[in-house]
């Protein structure tokens, strides 16, 4: 099966990188994105201060987690609100369709998730025959054009504004001359009326806040405020990972968050959401449920090299700064979570000899870790997926034994200076399978520079 994701990932990146319109629309918005966050960063009077408060704020977070997930539960349930546990992805699905079966839903919105996006949420209400629309407007275009997310914080960063009025066009049959503007504003009215059809409304989190027992959301478009207040029951699927220690450490994650993921000081709508309507207020759901989602986070937790993945806070800063993503796009990984941060996690989440071939999906420059709003140290998270994986006895018996030739001689200089120039081209160019698939051949010259040193000294 290793082979087959493998497979399809070099298949799917070949065709995309030779895709020159899919780079321009890439460069265009991913240069916009550049334009921005040096002018997002100016807030900080010590920006890597602030990083490495975050740092240390998430790994206090996930040291001790357990205790934060108890006093979470316990502030919340305090307020009339309700926690489910889901160990797996098909747990979080079910206890969904028992809620809406129970409140008779038939129409249901949903605010942007990726955690929604992990569970299949969309797909698998609507072979129950509920109705899952999505109100953030990236997600919506997406939605209505069939295909999954391409970026963790722009769902539909790889379309231009011709391809989404040509979708609506076809999809809603709206004028294919529609402009930005009146492209959202036909969004908007079909969505208003969803949201007052809906029984139940459906929201991620950016963050959990465990001293008080509430759900930080922050957005630019106030679909999620109007998910999670229109509809009478409010369900939160989260990540596990997501907890902070306190509300007061909001002052740091939301600028952080706002200026690394989309280069504002702040994000327009910020909201902290801690139980269903309470006696005396007039709005709000009568019912909210929290569902603490693991499917695989804790494989993450019990490894303490690679525990650091789970300070992300989905700012989505390393895909933009990778080279690989920008020109293999976010639908080639085949997975929820694309770029480095998705190439990291996903083998722990999923399996890690079926998904390895993602932490080869990198240069290793580094780029990731520099950029990282929480100070990841990504590229050698990367680097320990693949030891990871040999340990496991997962790399191919093959790569081993070249990889142990290749050992032995880097360890004995005679060796290296051993055959002649094109006995060597002839090795890695025909013997060495894959490797000018994509490269020109490879010419080792007459001499290495070792033997040209002991020409030109021959003295020493």
């Amino acid at each position: 099966m290793s082979t087959d994701y493998k497979s399809g990932f070099l298949a799917k990146s070949t065709i995309k990188a030779a895709d020159l319109d899919h780079r321009r629309k890439i460069n265009f918005n991913i240069g916009r994105y550049n334009s921005v966050v040096p002018l997002g960063k100016q807030q900080f009077s010590d920006l890597e201060l602030a990083r490495e408060r975050a740092k240390n704020i998430k790994w206090r977070a996930i040291e001790t987690l357990d205790q934060q997930l108890e006093n979470f539960e316990a502030n919340f349930t305090a307020r009339g609100g309700k926690v489910i546990w889901a160990e797996t992805a098909d747990q979080a699905r079910e206890a969904i369709l028992e809620i809406c079966r129970d409140k008779g839903c038939k129409t249901l919105v949903k605010s942007k998730s990726m955690v929604t996006e992990e569970i299949r949420l969309n797909e698998f209400l609507e072979k129950h025959h509920i109705e899952s629309v999505e109100t953030d407007l990236g997600e919506y275009i997406q939605q209505l054009d069939g295909e999954s997310p391409y970026h963790i914080v722009t769902p539909a960063m790889h379309k231009s504004k011709e391809d989404v009025a040509k979708l609506f066009a076809e999809k809603l049959g709206t004028d294919p001359k529609l402009n930005p503007e009146q492209l959202t504003l036909e969004a908007r009215a079909r969505l208003r009326e969803k949201y007052i059809q809906a029984e139940v409304g459906v929201t991620g989190a950016n963050f959990l806040i465990s001293d008080i027992g509430g759900v930080a959301v922050t957005e630019n478009e106030g679909n999620a405020r109007l998910s999670c207040a229109w509809p009478s029951t409010h369900i939160v699927v989260v990540g596990i990972e997501k907890m902070i220690p306190s509300m007061q450490d909001l002052g740091l994650f939301w600028p952080l968050l706002a200026t690394y993921g989309t280069g504002q000081w702040l994000t327009v709508y910020n909201s902290i959401i801690s139980g269903p309507r309470q006696p005396g207020e007039t709005d709000g759901p009568k019912e909210m449920i929290v569902i603490l989602l693991d499917n695989g986070r804790t494989n993450l937790l019990a490894n303490p090299k690679t525990r650091e993945s789970l300070y992300c806070i989905r700012c989505g800063a390393c895909l933009n700064a990778c080279p690989v993503y920008k020109n293999v796009g976010g639908h080639t990984y085949s997975t929820t979570y694309s770029g480095p941060i998705g190439s990291v996690i996903t083998p722990h989440l999923r399996d890690l000899n079926e998904w390895k071939h993602l932490s080869h999906a990198s240069s290793l420059c580094g780029n990731c870790t520099e950029v990282c709003s929480v100070k990841i140290n990504l590229h050698e998270l990367l680097l320990e997926n693949r030891a990871e994986a040999v340990r496991e006895g997962y790399s191919p018996f093959v790569e081993r034994i070249a990889w142990k030739g290749w050992k032995i001689a880097m360890l004995q200089r005679k060796w290296m200076n051993k055959g002649k120039a094109g006995m060597k081209d002839w090795v890695v160019n025909k013997m060495v399978k894959g490797w000018n698939t994509h490269r020109a051949d490879l010419h080792f010259p007459e001499k290495s520079f070792n033997q040209l040193w002991r020409d030109k000294h021959p003295a020493n």
